[in-house]
């Protein structure tokens, strides 16, 4: 019984899997826009090729439109340059916040719409070296160059010979066979 329930359920498993890439290719897709936005620092640019077929040499306009601006002539209008083949448009200086890149085409047809994240001018790091030392390095013995007087120096040379009377006894005590 336990055998069945669990081919159940692994055999559900399996059926909803099959069926997941037919649901989600049959969900409409997002409409594909026509224009491709870029942003370098704070300069955008827009490329498309769907505005293919100039009118009295344009051929169309791309307008960056800010989080505050609604529609295409609030925003800030470029005209297209480029060739039938692929055509572009940039704005420079432009500060960091969210924009809507619109570009219409010259017969009045829109090739897309697109938004984008402008993060700004990248900050600039300037190097400097910082001036040496006037007088060189302060090296010496740490604070051996003050006299400390006769006092100091004795109860120093106490310590030292305490402490080489103590190492030479451990060592010759230890180098002496265990006695019971």
């Amino acid at each position: 019984m336990r055998n069945s329930s669990q081919l159940l359920r692994s055999g559900l498993t399996v059926a909803a899997a099959s069926v997941l890439p037919l649901v989600v290719a049959a969900v409409p897709a997002a409409a594909v826009s026509g224009i491709s936005v870029s942003t370098t620092g704070s300069t955008v640019s827009v490329t498309t090729s769907a505005c293919s077929q100039p009118v009295n040499g344009s051929f169309g306009t791309a307008s960056l439109l800010n989080s505050r601006q609604s529609n295409f002539a609030q925003g800030r209008q470029v005209s297209l340059s480029g060739t039938a083949a692929l055509q572009s448009a940039a704005w420079s200086g432009v500060s960091a916040g969210t924009y809507t890149v619109i570009v219409v085409c010259a017969n009045g047809t829109t090739a897309g719409t697109q938004s984008v994240v402008v993060s700004g001018p990248t900050p600039t790091r300037t190097i400097s070296a910082t001036a040496s030392p006037s007088r060189g390095v302060m090296g010496g013995m740490g604070g051996g160059a003050k006299d400390y007087g006769t006092l100091t120096l004795v109860g120093g040379g106490a310590l030292v010979g305490a402490g080489a009377l103590a190492t030479a006894w451990y060592l010759r005590r230890k180098s002496k066979p265990y006695r019971l």
